[in-house]
């Protein structure tokens, strides 16, 4: 017999690395095969969701560009609609002038269509830019020609205006056209 600590033929030291079946290297190698599917899975998925997502956005521009074409080709329809009536009227005083004797009934008319057309606009938000007599402002006046003032006051200030600006909304949709007192 062996004294004890000594191996022999049959004795198995299971302190040494080459008695070792070798199978934690193999694990080792499995676990980062597996990892790596799994990370290309996950990388997989993402790709599908980025897909998606990619072309749920583009049906979004899509539809919100078609739903923006349709606003502004039926936005004035409202407008349209509100003004067929002054159209109507009109087509009614063009018939009465062909008969009429009177310039005050031709008169009461025409001011009822006008104040019609203006009652209409004015409930859809058109407003008049007042500019008469007050100071000359580059945003809100086109200046037509200059002239000088009558009084001193008067100065850099609206003397006349050749047409009227406007406001829709708060927002200018057209300068006021105006002669400027220097």
């Amino acid at each position: 017999m062996q004294a004890k600590g000594q191996n022999g033929p049959n004795d198995i030291d299971i302190n040494a690395d080459e008695n070792q079946a070798g199978s934690t290297h193999l694990n080792d190698a499995l676990t980062e095969e597996g990892e790596a599917d799994k990370l290309r899975g996950e990388l997989e998925e993402l790709r599908k969701k980025y897909l998606l997502l990619n072309a749920d956005f583009d049906n979004f521009k899509k539809r919100n560009a078609k739903e923006r074409i349709e606003l502004i080709n039926t936005a004035n329809k409202e407008v349209i609609i509100a003004l067929l009536d002054v159209l109507d009227d009109s087509e009614r005083a063009a018939k009465q002038l062909e008969t009429a004797t009177g310039v005050d009934t031709v008169k009461e008319g025409v001011l009822l269509v006008f104040n019609k057309l203006s009652s209409i606009l004015q409930s859809k938000g058109l407003k008049p830019m007042d500019s008469l007599h007050q100071e000359f402002d580059a945003d809100l006046h086109d200046a037509i020609t200059e002239i000088p003032a009558p009084t001193e006051e008067l100065k850099g200030k609206v003397l006349d205006v050749l047409q009227k600006g406007y406001y829709l909304n708060d927002k200018i949709i057209r300068h006021a056209r105006v002669v400027v007192g220097k």
